[in-house]
Parts: structure tokens; C-alpha cells; sequence
């Protein structure tokens, strides 16, 4: 049997500060890995709910994923992320991305050549929390004789780089701790993404980067068929999006068009469909849950978190669809306990 990857709680600017603490002392009582937070523009900012869970747990990780430079320089990276390892006692986690680049220009800011911005990233917030003085002119983003001014508790602490086309994931084998997966990437994607950077670390002679972190919608209920509705209203939320993300992003649509057994036409058909106002129980067949979620009892989402993880995923971050997180998130701990 394949190994279970670690299970991780999703969370984001969309969950109340107050309800995010809540949910994270659940995942630790429950022995989930991590909380993560994702960022997303013009929601809420993540470090008070992360800075929160990071004071009211003790062994859960804090994620953050993820971090884009346009919008927060690479400097105010080191000294937050810094900051909050320091509350969390070396729990906190963090993930670097270009971010959505629709996004962002709506802040008035340009996205121009974003694999340069994250190396820059990556490089300036790397050195920084290792206590170095930064004299470093990058591409996009540079940082001319700084130094933190505290010391940060981990000057080793990894930094996941968020991939997905062909040129990102190279540069995640080289420079990065570790790859983080966004939600709607199939495990096909995740086993093609993994090797990719795999390859690029071993031409670059360092170690393949030991973390794969993967976003995904997770429904898990004692009713296979209540818990397929509820993951095709979660994925029928975000199809759409990540759809007209694909048609300017080729690398995103590539990723969707991964999924075994889906074609395009079957894509622009569900997001004709949803745009029309049908319900995504209609709109969409169990060849999307089963591309794009973890489903149905709980004994089927761990065989099927099983499959991400032959797939080189090491962990699987769940964000719990429908309005009973705590209860979903125990059923699943409870059996995956029980599964050894």
C-alpha cells in the first residue's frame, strides 16, 4: 500500500481570524501537520489569523503559501516570516510564488518577468534569515547592505517556491527547499511537476527538494454521494477562474488538461455550463471530483490521498467542503488513525 502523504488543513483570508484559531487547534488535536495560510488580493491579510494560531497551538506547522514580491518586498518577507517563526517557536512555514498576475495589476503594479522575481525572492529572504548583510542587485527586486536586526530562529528554514510551467518547476530544482501545487492540478500533473524538478535539482547537483505541498478541496462523508455533491460546488467555485486563467496562462491550462479521462471541450462545456447558472452537482460528473478533490467516504479520500503521493506529493493540504469542517476533519483523522 502506497504511504499516506501528511494531511494539512487549509485556510485563508476568506476564514474569520477568530474561526481560523479555532480550526487550527482542531488539526492539531487531530494530529494534522500543518495549517496553511493562503494570501489571496483584496481579501484578508493572513499573518494576524497565522500570527493567532501560531500563539494558541503548540505543535501544528504555520504555514504561509503563498508570498508574492510585487505586492510585499522581499526584505518585509524575511523580517514577517522571521517574526512569526520566532512566535511559532520554529513551526512557521513559508511558500514563494509570482502570485495571479490579474491580480496584482490591479494594484497598479507590473508582474514583468516572474521567474527573475522569485529567484530574487528566494535569494534576498534565504540570506536575510541567515543573518547575512544583503548587498544583492537582482533582476527585479534587490536589497543594498541589509541585515535583519534580529536574529531570526531558523536561519535554515526552508522556502517552497509555488510551480507549475515548465520553466518555474526548473527553477524550483534549483533553488528552492521545496515545491508547492495549487489547487486544480491533477495527480498526473503532481507526478510530471515532481519529476520535472527532480531532474532540474540533479543537473543543478543539489538535493531534490524534500517537500511537495499540494492544495485540494476535500469532502469526506459516511454518504459516498453527499460528499461528491459537496466537492463539485467546491470545484465548481474555482473551474471557471482557473479556466480564463488558462487561456493566458498556458501553463495553467496544461495543468488541468492533465487529468485523466478529461478533455478540453470537456472543460469549456462545465464552465459554459456553470456560467449559465446550473448547479455544479448537474454541471459537473465524477470525473472532476476524481481529478481534482479528495472524495466521498473517508476510506476513499485516504486511498486517494494515497494516490498523490505515489504521485511524489508529501503532503496534501485540504480545504473541508461544506459547513462542518470540525466534524469532516475528525471523521477523516479518526480512520486515518485507524489505517495505521
Amino acid at each position: 500500500m502506497a504511504e499516506l502523504p501528511k494531511l494539512s488543513l487549509r485556510l485563508s483570508g476568506g476564514v474569520d481570524p477568530r474561526r481560523s484559531v479555532d480550526l487550527a487547534g482542531i488539526a492539531e488535536a487531530n494530529g494534522f501537520h500543518s495549517a496553511w495560510f493562503a494570501e489571496n488580493a483584496f481579501n484578508r491579510g493572513v499573518l494576524p489569523a497565522a500570527s493567532a494560531c501560531a500563539a494558541a497551538t503548540r505543535r501544528v506547522g504555520i504555514g504561509i503559501g503563498v508570498f508574492n514580491p510585487y505586492n510585499r518586498h522581499p526584505t518585509l518577507m524575511a523580517m514577517e516570516i522571521g517574526a512569526l517563526d520566532e512566535l511559532a517557536q520554529g513551526r512557521a512555514r513559508l511558500a514563494i510564488g509570482s502570485g495571479i498576475a490579474a491580480a496584482t495589476e490591479r494594484m497598479g503594479l507590473s508582474t514583468d518577468r516572474p521567474l527573475a522575481a522569485v529567484r530574487d525572492a528566494i535569494t534576498i529572504v534565504r540570506a536575510m534569515l541567515k543573518g547575512e548583510e544583503v548587498d544583492y542587485a537582482g533582476r527585479l527586486f534587490s536589497a543594498h547592505k541589509v541585515k535583519l536586526e534580529y536574529k531570526a530562529p531558523r536561519p535554515d528554514m526552508p522556502l517552497l517556491m509555488a510551480a507549475r510551467g515548465e520553466q518555474a518547476l526548473a527553477l524550483c530544482g534549483q533553488i528552492a527547499d521545496g515545491l508547492m501545487i495549487s489547487n486544480m492540478c491533477p495527480a498526473e500533473f503532481t507526478q510530471a511537476a515532481v519529476l520535472a524538478v527532480r531532474e532540474s535539482a540533479r543537473q543543478a547537483r543539489r538535493p531534490a527538494p524534500a517537500d511537495v505541498v499540494q492544495y485540494i478541496p476535500c469532502a469526506v462523508r459516511l454518504d459516498r454521494a453527499e460528499a461528491y455533491g459537496l466537492a463539485k460546488a467546491a470545484i465548481g467555485e474555482m473551474l471557471p477562474s482557473f479556466w480564463t486563467l488558462g487561456q493566458r496562462v498556458p501553463a495553467a491550462k496544461a495543468a488541468l488538461l492533465r487529468a485523466r479521462g478529461l478533455s478540453e471541450p470537456d472543460f469549456a462545456a462545465a464552465v459554459r455550463r456553470l456560467h449559465a447558472g446550473e448547479h455544479p452537482a448537474q454541471a459537473l460528473d465524477d470525473r472532476f471530483v476524481e481529478a481534482f478533490a479528495i472524495a466521498g467516504t473517508a476510506e476513499d479520500a485516504l486511498a486517494q490521498a494515497r494516490r498523490y503521493g505515489e504521485a511524489g506529493a508529501s503532503e496534501l493540504v485540504l480545504t473541508f467542503a461544506g459547513r462542518r469542517p470540525e466534524a469532516d476533519m475528525q471523521y477523516l483523522a479518526n480512520v486515518a488513525r485507524r489505517s495505521g
